[in-house]
């Protein structure tokens, strides 16, 4: 990408909206084009100005950050992505997100390194999840395989243990480069690997194959 990450921020809190952009603006490869105290205001803005990211609060007036991330998300052309920035991490916020086209969710409280890395993460394609979100999925998806583990159900497809490997470190919230340094694998390998284990389980993002793999008992 040439030029700076554009980013709309949404938050009803003017202080805490007036923090974000200041953090963002000082960031130096960060552009803050717009600010929404709402989620109408948030869909408007992104259509207006097509940023590359939506930086989206959960609990809004008028329409909430779920609703307003799947009207992004569903809008005509290269729709922004949409990384949730909250205080919530409840099961019921994560998967409204997640199911609403968010491409990352990550917590308020985090170090203001970690969240510059996952708004420059999320524009790369990479889904990133606050460590203590990703264990809100992992109970989920584990207590929802126990309470079906009676039911027939075909067998789970074949991931390759290299291919299971790179997931368990997506599942621990690890970037592409991440988990190259871990694995001593080239960042083509991994997405190699990803791109095998997704054919496999049928699905087309980082987020919905981890809890595919979660749900079928591969991780």
């Amino acid at each position: 990408m040439t030029g700076p990450i554009r980013i709309v921020v949404a938050d009803d809190h003017p202080i805490v909206r007036a923090g974000i952009v200041g953090l963002l603006e000082s960031a130096g490869d960060l552009e803050v084009v717009g600010e929404a105290s709402d989620g109408e205001e948030a869909v408007a803005l992104a259509e207006s100005t097509r940023p590359d990211l939506v930086l989206m609060d959960l609990r809004m007036p008028r329409l909430d950050g779920a609703e307003a991330t799947a009207r992004i998300r569903a809008s005509a052309g290269d729709a922004p992505r949409v990384l949730v920035l909250t205080t919530y991490d409840t099961d019921e916020h994560i998967v409204a997100a997640i199911e609403a086209g968010a491409s990352g969710y990550l917590l308020k409280a985090a170090p203001q390194d970690e969240i510059l890395a996952g708004i420059r993460a999320v524009v790369a394609g990479e889904t990133v999840l606050a460590p203590s979100v990703a264990a809100q999925l992992v109970r989920r998806v584990r207590a929802e395989a126990a309470a079906g583990a009676g039911s027939s159900a075909p067998p789970p497809p074949a991931l390759s243990p290299r291919e299971l490997e790179v997931l368990r470190l997506v599942a621990a919230g690890a970037s592409n480069p991440e988990i190259a340094r871990t694995l001593f694998l080239g960042e083509a390998t991994v997405k190699t690997h990803l791109a095998h284990a997704f054919e496999k389980l049928g699905v087309s993002d980082r987020t919905r194959a981890v809890t595919r793999a979660m749900e079928l008992g591969l991780l």
